[in-house]
């Protein structure tokens, strides 16, 4: 009796293959890269309107130039990677981060509120290019069964970029102000002269360019890397782009349009989250005595490394649990964080706040790797879908500045039920966005 048998072995699939480690890790730079700035950014709407003396909803025209140069430019750049190669994109993506970044000098030497908006909007620009290159590049870097874990891993070091362009803000930008952040300025302003008042916007505004000019010369110096370094994904040179075609698969895939809403909705979500829970706080301080005040920029951290640990914990778990399951269960517990920030008063509503951060952490890739599964070469101008859908958070933190001016210009004119500051009833907003989020989830487990 033959007794011999053929073993078969059976491995789970790599996350990342070792003949491609180095363009991965040259990729996943650029998540890093570009999460400094927009987290340099979140807290200059504050800034802008405490140096300028502008409202709540003209200060967040900087979210909305911010975020709005991705709505302008995510199918272009689509069209670019199709026309030419992924390398070409970044390289582009990389020179319009730098032209942006250094046009922030004349916005500061001008006293240009409009000029630095449309700094902002052309920084972003690169943005763009370069976030609707990465990530369909990373999910094609690799096994397809390993994609959406691989994309929450290089995802994963984007709020490390977060947190560093969060500690420059402070160290580098609010502390060297002399229009201090939630301080009565009028007070101390009062007496000044018209001369003395330019003086500190100008001094201010320099303080605000100089981080984003430093980083201007940073990513110029990046992009000479990339000019010199063999780094391409796939490239269809003899493939015409059929739009047509494309448009008509992507929008016969529900994953895929649902999906592009619920990015809407989460972004917003995001950027109003960490746009103003400065003014949350801000709110907080104004029945606190002077020993008791609260430093935003620490709740702010505590966000972004609440969502960043949360990041890497559904990196390992998304590995052996259904990743719409997954972002179903942290869209329900953000929403009930958000109702708390809502409708708790107090310390106790700011660390609801922090918590939201939390439950947003694997959203943005787990809803792309949904939307783009099994998409092929449709991906790539799928992704710009995905990338435009960031100009959620150029439209919603203007509606949500609305909210908080609607009894006035400071925070708590207007008490909502007898009770809830309109600051915080804003965060209805985020709210509501997590719901949607929610919805995309439990849709996408059915059509599983």
């Amino acid at each position: 009796m033959d007794m011999s048998r053929k073993v078969i072995k059976t491995s789970s699939p790599k996350l990342i293959d070792p003949k491609i480690l180095l363009p991965f890790i040259a990729v996943t730079s650029l998540f890093f890269l570009w999460g400094f700035p927009n987290d340099l950014t979140n807290p200059m709407v504050e800034v802008f309107k405490n140096v300028l003396d502008i409202s709540n909803v003209e200060a967040s025209y900087v979210q909305l130039a911010f975020y709005g140069g991705y709505g302008t430019m995510a199918i272009p750049a689509a069209l670019f990677i199709r026309r030419y190669s992924y390398r070409s994109s970044i390289v582009l993506g990389l020179f319009l981060f730098t032209l942006g970044s250094l046009m922030m000098y004349p916005s500061a030497t001008l006293v240009n509120y409009g000029l630095f908006l449309v700094s902002f909007y052309i920084l972003t620009f690169g943005l763009a290019f370069l976030e609707t290159t990465a990530n369909p590049m990373i999910l094609e870097l690799g096994d397809r069964e390993t994609a959406t874990q691989r994309l929450n891993l290089s995802q994963a070091f984007n709020p490390m970029g977060a947190l560093t362009g969060q500690v420059v803000a402070r160290i580098f930008v609010v502390e060297k102000l002399h229009t201090k952040i939630g301080a009565d300025n009028e007070a101390t302003t009062g007496m000044l002269s018209p001369e003395q008042k330019q003086q500190i916007i100008e001094h201010d505004l320099g303080v605000v360019s100089t981080p984003y000019i430093i980083l201007g010369f940073v990513v110029l110096a990046i992009m000479l890397v990339f000019l010199f370094m063999k780094i391409e994904g796939k490239r269809e040179d003899t493939e015409r782009l059929d739009l047509k075609e494309t448009f008509r698969k992507l929008f016969s895939n529900k994953n895929y349009y649902e999906g592009v809403l619920a990015q809407f909705f989460y972004v917003a979500c995001q950027i109003m989250v960490w746009t103003f829970i400065y003014q949350y706080v801000t709110n907080l301080n104004a029945t606190r005595s002077a020993d008791e005040q609260l430093n935003a920029t620490v709740f702010v951290v505590a966000s972004t490394v609440s969502f960043l640990v949360a990041r890497w914990v559904c990196t390992f778990l998304i590995r052996y649990v259904n990743s719409a399951k997954l972002m179903l269960i942290f869209a329900a517990l953000g929403v009930a964080l958000c109702a708390g920030a809502i409708f708790v008063n107090g310390i106790v509503g700011l660390y609801c706040l922090v918590g939201v951060s939390f439950a947003m952490s694997l959203m943005f890739p787990t809803i792309y790797g949904i939307a783009l599964k099994g998409m092929g070469d449709e991906a790539k101008l799928g992704s710009a879908g995905l990338i435009l859908a960031i100009v959620g958070g150029a439209l919603m933190p203007p509606l949500q500045g609305r909210i908080i001016d609607m009894g006035g210009t400071g925070l708590n004119d207007l008490q909502l039920f007898g009770f809830v500051p309109e600051v915080n009833f804003s965060f209805i907003l985020p709210l509501f966005c997590l719901v949607m989020v929610g919805a995309y989830s439990y849709r996408s487990i059915k059509r599983a």
